[in-house]
């Protein structure tokens, strides 16, 4: 069974962000609403759905072209368009009468042994089929997609007792491959695995506040990094989600849940909650929430409510001192004597005891319940390895102390841990007490199961080099946020070593890592040291290694593979300028933002990019369009925000590959580097045709107007003049062809002046100590 084509049912947020995300995939899709009453376009809803994906932020396509993949229509015109689609995704209304209404409308029309599934986050499997035919319930599952689709990697697969193998593998398949999620098999129980565990933590970190009298900075403060938690905490996430949608989800629950479930006794209703929903204060998406931006007086000042008045005040900037005091010991934390220990003792105890006495009601296995916290929720680990950052012993110690009844499945892992190593190989606890292997599927290859079974070839501060076998050497970085300096050169020129003529052991060379950001580019903390000091040659040193070690891995007799993910920004995306062949992750953000800062690509990003420019047969003849695009692009710092965009912005060609699963890229792009290898011969030098002066005082007079509308700061002007020397080619003639070797030193000579002025190292200073470009 081929999932080629497919519908989805219910343009409300949910079914128009699930069918945007099946464009994204290359997957034609109808999307199907009501028909308004008296609506003059029958299909309004779901037209007007399409529109507002369009504009919606942060968005919801790849590409805006991937908009032509939706055809919209509906429910009374259009239902026979389901006959030529393999998989329908139902997401309507959470109620059971209505969904059961249209089941049976739908029914007679499909097509026969097309997979049909609800995106429900609440209702059991088996109150959906109930009364629905039999080739019905043989092709029925609930696919749980986390909002917004494009960006949770969460996918909750469940199938009944009536469901088809067939069908379950290949929703599992398409979406695994195609759509990019981690899709874990759960149990047709109450919200499933992330809501049932995810609801229970919320309203215990809500109640814990309130009892503990902490403010909303001070819980988010503790139930945020420290736990592995993203920084918005539980009254960020409350605000960011929705604060109304949690009564919904309770309700659910309270509905389904088995008597005695320990969300029952945690249930509880908070007056000020309560108010806040009914006055609109709903969180980002109404008048505020817990926190909120008050614009009146024409500023902007960041509030936050207080939980004993419900007075909104000014936020705090707040560092617990049992946060300070731990740093990155969670059990510390835990054991901290003040009110923020106490609240961690409370969140974590009952949280993960809670999880614990889940596993096998809602899961087979461990893997399962941890997977699904950190894509659904996008915890940094899982409850059981939450548990084993704290020790099991002293977790179930920590139970005891709470009141709360060890679990089982903590019990058997008395005196072990959840997760360990054998031989190389990651186990997990199951729950008859034994270690299983943590299985990974068909064609998953992570960088970290590598590093579990193996030393690194070679290593230094900044960077590993390790075998992923069958002759390919992939190039780690590891430095904080992958940043780039000597050591990563020093690393690029091992691996030029070990790999020789690609003949021997080795035979090609992938560049990945599996950090949130593939690299931000170089170490602007080191840079600006060398600034304060004034070692003005080891700053063009650093800049002319690293323009010789791209180019040497260019020009090597090997294929060099990049395969980003997260972000690969300024001397991050240089290198993949640099590759033979780029295989990134759907999501990779890609840009040369240098000027930012006060300068400019100087490891060749210039160069390369106007090589792309001038390769284009589409743009205009004549040395001038390149140069204009290629300035435009770095000029303005442009960012592309997936994969697809960065091939418009020409920081990916055509010919690039594109991983939707992250968990697929390190294996994608072993396979393409190996498949290069087979007869592989270095690109050939480039030369260029530039338009010189005249070229030059056109670039600067169009950013002259752009100072003088207030478009473009004094700095600004001072950065593009330099980037129009060396992307015009200095003092060229378009009668003499340019070369790559006058290029850099072209960019050499333009960064060394720049790094020169005040006001790009008040740019430096001011990113790094903010994260924030300065506009000067």
């Amino acid at each position: 069974m081929e999932i080629q084509r497919a519908a989805v049912i219910g343009a409300g947020v949910m079914g128009s962000g699930i069918a945007a995300h099946l464009a994204n995939a290359g997957i034609p899709v109808v999307l199907l609403d009501i028909v308004p009453e008296g609506a003059e376009d029958r299909s309004s809803v779901a037209k007007a759905a399409v529109e507002r994906l369009l504009k919606a932020d942060p968005a919801p396509f790849m590409h805006r072209k991937n908009a032509r993949l939706v055809t919209p229509g509906n429910l009374e015109d259009d239902l026979h368009l389901l006959a030529e689609v393999d998989w329908i995704v139902e997401a309507v209304v959470e109620n059971p009468a209505v969904k059961a209404e249209l089941y049976r409308r739908i029914d007679p029309v499909r097509k026969a042994g097309s997979a049909v599934s609800s995106n429900t986050s609440t209702i059991p499997l088996a109150a959906l089929v109930q009364g629905q035919s039999e080739a019905f319930r043989r092709d029925f599952l609930i696919t749980h997609f986390f909002n917004p689709p494009r960006y949770m990697r969460l996918l909750e697969l469940v199938t009944g007792p009536d469901t088809r193998a067939e069908a379950a593998d290949a929703i599992a398949e398409v979406c695994d491959r195609r759509l990019g999620k981690g899709v874990v098999r759960c149990k047709d129980r109450p919200g499933f695995i992330a809501n049932r565990i995810g609801a229970f933590w919320i309203q215990a970190a809500i109640n814990a506040a309130f009892d503990l009298g902490l403010t909303v900075e001070e819980a988010d403060a503790v139930a945020g990094r420290p736990m592995g938690i993203p920084k918005t905490g539980v009254f960020g996430l409350m605000d960011l989600v929705g604060i109304d949608l949690m009564p919904h989800i309770s309700r659910s629950l309270l509905a389904t849940l088995p008597e005695g479930d320990a969300y029952r006794a945690a249930h509880r209703e908070q007056p000020l909650i309560a108010r806040m929903i009914a006055e609109g204060y709903t969180g980002r998406k109404g008048k505020g929430g817990f926190y909120r931006l008050n614009r009146e007086g024409g500023g902007k000042v960041k509030e936050a409510i207080d939980l004993a008045s419900g007075a909104y005040r000014p936020a705090e900037r707040v560092r617990p001192a049992g946060v300070e005091a731990a740093g990155k010991d969670l059990r510390a934390l835990a054991e901290h004597p003040d009110k923020t220990g106490r609240y961690a003792r409370t969140v974590l105890a009952q949280t993960l005891a809670y999880a614990a006495s889940l596993v096998p009601e809602i899961a087979d296995d461990i893997v399962a319940v941890d997977e699904a916290m950190r894509l659904g929720y996008n915890w940094k680990q899982g409850p059981f390895e939450l548990i084993d950052r704290l020790g099991a012993d002293w977790f179930a110690g920590l139970c005891a102390a709470e009141g709360i009844a060890v679990p089982a499945l903590v019990e058997r892992a008395a005196g072990r841990s959840f997760y360990r190593v054998a031989e190389g190989r990651l186990e997990h606890l199951t729950v008859d007490g034994a270690y299983a292997p943590v299985v990974r599927p068909d064609g998953v290859l992570l960088l970290s199961d590598v590093k579990r079974a193996a030393k690194p070839v070679w290593k230094n501060g900044s960077a590993s080099l390790w075998d992923i076998g069958d002759g390919v050497l992939c190039l780690e970085f590891t430095s904080k946020m992958n940043t780039l300096d000597s050591d990563t050169m020093a690393a690029y020129g091992k691996a030029m070593a070990l790999i020789g003529d690609g003949r021997g052991a080795w035979k090609a060379l992938v560049v990945h890592n599996e950090g949130d950001n593939f690299s931000v580019g170089a170490n602007l903390g080191l840079a600006l040291f060398a600034l304060n000091v004034a070692l003005w040659p080891q700053i063009e040193e650093m800049v002319e290694a690293g323009q010789r070690t791209y180019r040497a891995l260019k020009r090597a007799p090997f294929p060099v593979v990049a395969a980003p993910s997260g972000m690969a920004l300024g001397g991050g995306c240089e290198i993949l300028l640099h590759a033979d062949h780029v295989q990134a992750h759907a999501e990779t953000y890609i840009g040369l933002v240098e000027v930012g800062v006060g300068v400019i690509p100087a490891w060749g990003g210039c160069t390369e990019m106007l090589a792309r420019a001038s390769a284009d047969p589409r743009l205009p003849k004549g040395p001038m369009p390149a140069v204009a695009q290629a300035f435009e692009t770095i000029s303005l710092a442009k960012v592309a925000k997936s994969a697809a965009e960065a091939k418009d912005l020409k920081y990916l060609r055509p010919g690039d590959g594109v991983t939707m699963n992250r968990a697929r890229l390190l294996a994608d792009a072993k396979a393409k580097a190996l498949e290069l290898a087979e007869g592989y011969t270095p690109p050939e030098p480039v030369t260029y045709v530039l338009p010189g002066p005249a070229g030059r005082t056109s670039l600067d007079m169009a950013v002259e107007g752009f100072r003088l509308q207030g478009k473009a700061t004094p700095h600004d002007a001072v950065v593009c003049h330099a980037l129009a020397e060396v992307l015009t080619g200095g003092d060229a003639d378009p009668t003499r062809p340019v070369g790559e070797d006058e290029l850099l030193a072209l960019e050499r000579k333009a960064f060394m002046a720049l790094i020169h002025q005040p006001d790009t190292v008040d740019r430096i200073e001011h990113m790094l100590t903010t994260g924030k470009p300065l506009r000067n």
